[in-house]
């Protein structure tokens, strides 16, 4: 038997899987806030407001019985996934009962890797359209999965040829984000309907993100590919309590997925979760019985600001160059290309006291051909909105010199 002091110390090291994956980019620009103090952060795409105060005050009456502190269902608590099949019927136009099937999850991110461990063998690709979510395509890889990346048309609309074209024998899923982060586009309602069409000919899976929902602007309407009568063999789609209600860290998603993926997804469920902490889904069952109102207001108020951003950035024309989209809360920057991907995110923290998402996480990784920034505008109160788009135009008019 060999002696463990003799064991090479390169045996004792993380997976190759995950050192492939690169590290979330949230965590490093919320390191440069820290870093700078007084630094406005635009980086984290979340909410300034959150749930109900008088809803959270329910709650300890709500774990009083003593059940409640064991295991529950799966899937989710009865309560809840009734409600969501009501509210997916009258919001989504997506019938349950048509077969379909709901999970609770611990945030909407837990619900797309646990959608990727169900479906995909190791080689399998994923299509991400440009530029993509970072979590979706760090899930495809710790999977084991291959995210293939697809340009998208010049105003992030979906370019379906390329994304057809992009199609090969290992193709499992094609993945949108409608509205989009990071872009804030909002997809063409057809043009969502040909890639579900695109997946139900290829024998594919069609991985609908909809986390942003109801922000939307400017009479634009959102649209759930699940809707489409022949979508339930192959639609999964992807909500959460993060964005709409203000829920970041109390951690409830939910994903809508084929009957025939049942007993995958409660393997998966079973073995990571077994079930979304109770808490949290009874505060979901909460607001999500108030009326939707509530939230059109606070959609209402980051019309008003996301209106304001644009004007700022406008003078930054044609240095800069940005589409203004009509959904999330998110502007991408476009800016001439740098050797340092990260050089001018610290110039800006430690100059100018703002902070900002670089493109490359997003995978538009040719930084040298052009320098692109996500701005989110939905975290910090207007004032404080419109005082860091200002300290960010300052800080490109500086870095341009």
């Amino acid at each position: 038997m060999l002696d463990q002091s003799d064991q090479p110390a390169m045996l004792r090291r993380a997976s190759k899987r995950i050192d492939a994956v690169e590290l979330p980019i949230i965590p490093t620009i919320a390191a440069m806030v820290r870093d700078n103090p007084g630094c406005i952060s635009l980086g984290q795409g979340v909410v300034s407001y959150g749930p109900p105060a008088d809803d959270v005050a329910r709650l300890p009456g709500l774990m009083a019985d003593l059940q409640l502190n064991k295991y529950q269902a799966v899937s989710g608590l009865p309560a809840l996934t009734d409600a969501l099949t009501k509210k997916l019927e009258a919001v989504n136009r997506v019938d349950i009962a048509n077969g379909y099937r709901i999970m609770v999850t611990a945030g909407s991110n837990m619900a797309f890797l646990n959608a990727v461990l169900a479906v995909a063998d190791p080689g399998d690709e994923f299509i991400l359209p440009l530029p993509y979510y970072f979590n979706q395509e760090m899930a495809v890889k710790m999977c084991d999965a291959v995210p293939v990346a697809v340009p998208s048309l010049e105003d992030y609309q979906l370019d379906i040829e390329a994304i057809e074209a992009a199609i090969s024998p290992k193709t499992r899923a094609i993945v949108t984000v409608s509205p989009n982060n990071p872009t804030g586009v909002v997809y063409r309602p057809e043009d969502l309907a040909r890639i579900n069409h695109l997946c139900k000919r290829y024998g594919l899976y069609h991985f609908s993100d909809e986390a942003y929902e109801y922000f939307t602007y400017e009479g634009a309407k959102h649209y759930s590919a699940a809707s489409a009568g022949s979508a339930c063999e192959h639609t999964l789609s992807f909500f959460s309590f993060s964005k709409n209600y203000g829920m970041a860290s109390w951690r409830v998603g939910y994903v809508v997925y084929p009957e025939h993926l049942h007993e995958a997804m409660n393997k998966v469920q079973d073995t990571n979760l077994i079930c979304a902490p109770v808490i949290s889904q009874l505060l979901a069952l909460q607001v999500l019985n108030r009326p939707r109102a509530s939230i059109d207001e606070q959609v209402n108020h980051l019309s008003k600001v996301r209106s304001k951003v644009y004007d700022i950035l406008s003078p930054l024309r044609p240095l800069a160059d940005f589409h203004p989209t009509q959904g999330a809360f998110y502007v991408l920057v476009s800016l001439p290309g740098v050797e340092d991907p990260l050089a001018f995110n610290h110039f800006l923290a430690r100059e100018h006291k703002v902070a900002c998402v670089p493109g490359f996480a997003f995978g538009l990784s040719d930084t040298q051909l052009r320098n692109v920034q996500r701005l989110s505008y939905g975290a910090l109160a207007p004032e404080t909105v419109v005082e860091g788009v200002n300290r960010f135009v300052a800080g490109v008019r500086d870095w341009y010199k």
